[in-house]
C-alpha cells in the first residue's frame, strides 16, 4: 500500500483545496454511481449519493497529498481542528486522497483552519 503515513508529513503537505461547487447527499435508488455523481456509499438500510448540486449545502475540500489509508491520526487532527472551530464534517476518504465535506456557509473557515494544521 503507497501513501504517506508520516502525521508530520501529511500535515505540513496538506495543501487543502476547495472546489467551488455545492455539493448534496441525498438517498438513491441508483444501483450504479452516475456521471456526474461523487461518490456512491452503500450502507445497509440505503444507497447515499454525493453529487454536485447548486442547491447543495455542502462544500468540499480536498487534500491532495496522497495519504495512506492506515496512517494514523490525520482524520483526527482535522476533526479536531474544526470542532474546536465548531465546524461540522464529513469524510470520505479514498485510496489516495481524503475529502471533507463542510457546511457551505463554513468553507472558508473550515479551509482557514486546514491551512493553519499545515504551517
Amino acid at each position: 500500500m503507497g501513501g504517506e503515513r508520516d502525521l508530520s508529513r501529511l500535515l505540513r503537505g496538506l495543501k487543502p483545496a476547495l472546489h467551488p461547487g455545492r455539493y448534496s447527499f441525498a438517498p438513491t435508488d441508483e444501483p450504479s454511481l452516475p456521471s456526474d455523481a461523487f461518490a456512491l456509499i452503500r450502507e445497509d438500510e440505503e444507497l447515499t449519493i454525493i453529487r454536485p448540486s447548486p442547491a447543495g449545502e455542502w462544500a468540499r475540500i480536498s487534500l491532495p497529498i496522497y495519504s495512506s489509508l492506515d496512517a494514523v491520526g490525520l482524520t483526527a487532527a482535522l476533526s479536531s481542528a474544526l470542532a474546536e472551530a465548531e465546524i461540522s464534517a464529513n469524510v470520505v476518504a479514498a485510496l489516495r486522497h481524503d475529502h471533507i465535506f463542510v457546511p457551505w456557509d463554513e468553507r472558508h473557515r473550515a479551509l482557514a483552519c486546514f491551512e493553519e494544521l499545515s504551517l
